[in-house]
């Protein structure tokens, strides 16, 4: 007797929650990150649709036009994970910390256990549904300080792009939904797939989520060299040790100026940099490949498997050993 084929696993649901006044560029962040990932078989991993909290129709947005979304609240009952965009127009969420009617009787269609995720001052609309109390969360750095105002049980860090919290996840403004959105899917499902997503996108793979939100110089003036050709050179090296005056050379720089420049442009210290690029080399080494724990400490930099342990677990939270243990069976489940 013919035994039929196992049917392929369901792909993730993502719903995204549209609001009035919402920002079309946030709103398109999470399709176009979540529907380009996929198995190695070229299927998607996730299915993305967006929904309003009235039925299908049109929603403002904080534009000259408005959106046509074809569901309503309902579709939120079918969610993985809800992603919640930033609006402008959230009136007494943003303003009093309070849930109108019509947004209550929305979100109650969220199952328990649903992962929830917030992109800038999506925010509010969590902590005012009670999600953040007693969290550590993020928003944009602007509406920190009403954020915490507003919401006294919520532990706001408006130095970093993302948090993530298990559960719950928020991201500073705009750009950072990207890269909190990338990062869900290395959780999901590892560095290669993460990866390809951000090549097709022509985004950076990686930002961590401790990096600062508002750096002095982001984009520095013209007149001004930068620090790019460096980081590019320690890239292609990491295996090797790298001395801080190594990198300011490729700039032709004082080591006091090019750490004062780098910290500008880039929001943290030359050495926190090379320590979170080899972090994530390893964390795609023990991912991706077979090799021994010294293998990887050494491709990675770091020389000694002690030394990676130490460095890994202070950033991902577990052993170099747990982590690709817990990715396999990740990946296999």
């Amino acid at each position: 007797m013919a035994v039929a084929p196992e049917a392929p696993p369901r792909p993730h649901r993502v719903v995204v929650l549209a609001l009035d006044g919402l920002l079309p560029f946030e709103l398109g962040i999470p399709h176009r990150i979540f529907d380009r990932a996929k198995d190695a078989e070229g299927s998607r991993l996730y299915d993305t649709s967006t929904c309003s909290i009235r039925p299908p129709g049109p929603v403002r947005t904080d534009s000259d036009f408005s959106i046509l979304v074809e569901h309503g609240p309902e579709a939120l009952a079918t969610a993985d994970t809800v992603v919640v965009p930033a609006s402008y127009e959230m009136g007494p969420v943003y303003e009093e910390g309070r849930l109108t009617d019509e947004l209550a009787a929305a979100l109650a269609h969220i199952r328990p256990g649903t992962r929830l995720v917030a992109i800038c001052t999506g925010g509010f609309v969590l902590a005012a549904a009670g999600w953040l109390d007693g969290r550590r969360a993020t928003t944009h750095w602007a509406s920190a300080e009403h954020f915490q105002r507003v919401f006294p049980r919520v532990e706001v860090d408006a130095d970093v792009l993302f948090i993530d919290d298990g559960d719950v996840l928020t991201s500073a403004g705009v750009a950072a939904g990207i890269d909190l959105c990338l990062h869900i899917v290395r959780r999901d499902h590892g560095s290669a797939v993460a990866n390809e997503v951000a090549r097709r996108t022509v985004v950076p793979p990686h930002r961590d989520g401790g990096q600062a939100q508002y750096i002095q110089r982001p984009v520095p003036e013209a007149q001004l060299a930068t620090t790019t050709a460096a980081r590019a050179w320690a890239l292609g090296r990491l295996h090797e040790p790298i001395q801080l005056r190594d990198m300011a050379e490729q700039e032709s720089m004082s080591v006091r100026t090019f750490t004062r420049r780098f910290r500008e442009e880039v929001g943290v210290s030359p050495g926190q940099w090379l320590t979170r690029q080899r972090v994530e080399r390893a964390r795609h080494l023990l991912e991706s490949t077979e090799l021994s724990m010294d293998q990887v400490a050494r491709d990675a930099g770091f020389g000694t498997a002690q030394s990676m342990r130490q460095h890994v677990q202070s950033a991902l939270g577990v052993t170099p050993t747990a982590y690709r243990r817990t990715f396999r069976a990740r990946a296999s489940a």
